[in-house]
């Protein structure tokens, strides 16, 4: 997964290295040693190269789903109703829905479960799952249809005060 070492033991460098990409492809920006930076670097360009090239590489598919009936608040919609023996509980009324969803093609989806791979979970403030990959596809592909590479960039910042490395940041372009 990298070259440098960065002083650390092949699982730790392995777990620093997964979480910059992440918060790279979340927030657009990360603030780092340069060492760091450059191996970081070229983990998200490849991530992104992989991305832009299956963005296109689906089908729209007719599914029928059965899901809970929600009322305009959001709320499931319930009922009573009473079992063989006499007893009475809530039920969840259920309906039949056709959706139109995107199917991955096989070369999409080896591409999004390297991108899972390669990206940690992350939730939002609320406390849901933020799909990186779909935003990878959906967000960040389309911007970089016609790069061929250099999709971040390095901008120096000068040295840090406590221990003097280099510090840079890194920006998706």
């Amino acid at each position: 997964m990298a070259n440098r070492k960065l002083g650390r033991t092949a699982d730790h460098r392995q777990a620093l290295l997964k979480n910059q990409v992440t918060n790279v492809i979340l927030h657009g920006q990360i603030t780092t040693t340069e060492s760091k930076a450059k191996e970081v670097k070229s983990l998200v360009d490849s991530l992104m190269a992989l991305a832009c090239k299956e963005a296109d590489n689906f089908e729209n598919v007719s599914k029928k789903v059965s899901r809970a009936k929600v009322d305009e608040n959001g709320k499931k919609v319930t009922e009573t109703v009473t079992s063989k023996n006499g007893n009475k509980y809530s039920k969840v009324v259920r309906e039949e829905v056709t959706e139109t969803v995107k199917q991955d093609k096989p070369s999409r989806l080896v591409a999004r479960r390297t991108l899972m791979k390669n990206l940690n979970k992350v939730k939002d403030s609320k406390g849901k799952n933020i799909d990186l990959p779909t935003k990878m596809f959906d967000e960040l592909a389309p911007k970089y249809k016609n790069n061929k590479g250099g999709y971040t960039r390095i901008i120096k910042l000068g040295k840090r005060k406590g221990d003097a490395a280099e510090e840079v940041i890194l920006q998706l372009v």
